[in-house]
């Protein structure tokens, strides 16, 4: 018997950051980091998803180049296999690397064994896969150009297999743009939107310590994704109101109506990264076939149910839109 339901934002208090969060076969999977550990979160049911016991999936070394800092890892099946991506360094940000995990079983909860490093050329984060339109598969990340700290661009190489890049790298895009440089030269976090010949990357911009951050988009309607000149740059898509700011690093769901961007954002006006936490609600599509986000909702704000598992209703936002069954 369906009973009513809500979520309420923040999905997970502070601190926390980078949700990830992707379906398989009509059960949402998230995942998350303290820094040190990844956790997973399953259920067919994305209103109790982030109340789920969270289950501790990797744990880093106690010491070495993947020990530190571990960010933004996702989940990714390719090949019928298992991948976790993530960033690590040994305790010094100028070492931040993409390492992969791979699943030792078809369960996504694991147990994972290392791939290693991914060679991405130099200090990279947030890496994020493409699906191709032939069947091939691409790794987005953000990172420095060369070997000194500077501007955060975005990159893209296919993938030659899951854990290894087809070199070289390509130049996405650069913060060009004033909304990219508030706080810092910085684009990163990209995730991946496709729908009809529209294949979106929505992406963090401008300094994440800050209530600057916000969300920019890539457009590219021809499948060439490695050619610069072929995605069209629109932003900020989702940026900071009077009573939110500080949002990045979307998660995205997709579906024909409406989909659900999963976010952070800062709880706190002065700058640092502990008073982020995670939130969710509902988005939809324009007359172009482009997502529409709106604005972040003010916390407390909820989205509702009538549903008790996944596949039984629909959710709802206070805008009317709805998201239906999977």
């Amino acid at each position: 018997m369906s009973t009513a339901a809500d979520f309420y934002n923040p999905l997970l208090p502070a601190p926390s950051q980078d949700p990830w969060v992707m379906v398989h076969e009509g059960m949402f999977h998230a995942l998350n980091t303290d820094g040190r550990r990844i956790f997973l979160r399953r259920s067919f049911d994305v209103l109790s998803l982030f109340a789920q016991p969270a289950v501790i999936v990797w744990k880093a070394p106690a010491s070495g180049s993947g020990s530190k800092h571990l960010w933004a890892p996702e989940l990714h099946r390719l090949d019928s296999r298992w991948f976790i991506y993530y960033a690590a360094d040994d305790g010094r940000n100028r070492n931040h690397r993409l390492w992969a995990l791979e699943a030792e079983s078809d369960d996504p909860a694991g147990p994972y064994c290392s791939s290693g490093i991914i060679q991405s050329g130099g200090w990279s984060i947030d890496a994020t896969v493409l699906p191709g339109p032939s069947g091939e598969h691409f790794l987005l990340w953000s990172g420095w150009e060369g070997a000194v700290k500077g501007a955060q661009n975005l990159y893209i190489a296919l993938l030659a297999d899951p854990v290894t890049l087809a070199p070289p790298r390509t130049l996405l895009t650069r913060p060009t743009e004033c909304w990219e440089q508030r706080g810092g030269a910085i684009c990163e976090g990209p995730a991946v939107l496709q729908r009809g010949e529209a294949t979106c990357v929505i992406y963090s911009a401008s300094a994440s310590w800050t209530g600057h951050s916000c969300l920019g988009m890539l457009v590219n309607e021809s499948g060439d994704y490695l050619n610069p000149g072929a995605w069209k740059k629109m932003g900020p898509v989702f940026s900071r109101t009077s009573q939110v700011w500080g949002v990045g690093h979307a998660s995205l769901v997709a579906q024909d109506e409406a989909g659900l961007i999963f976010y952070h954002a800062k709880t706190r006006r002065h700058r640092g990264w502990r008073d982020r936490n995670v939130r969710a609600q509902i988005f939809t599509w324009n007359k172009e076939g482009l997502p529409c986000f709106g604005e972040p909702v003010s916390t407390f704000s909820s989205a509702k149910s009538r549903k008790p598992r996944y596949g039984a209703g629909s959710v709802h936002s206070d805008a009317g839109a709805t998201l239906a069954p999977l």
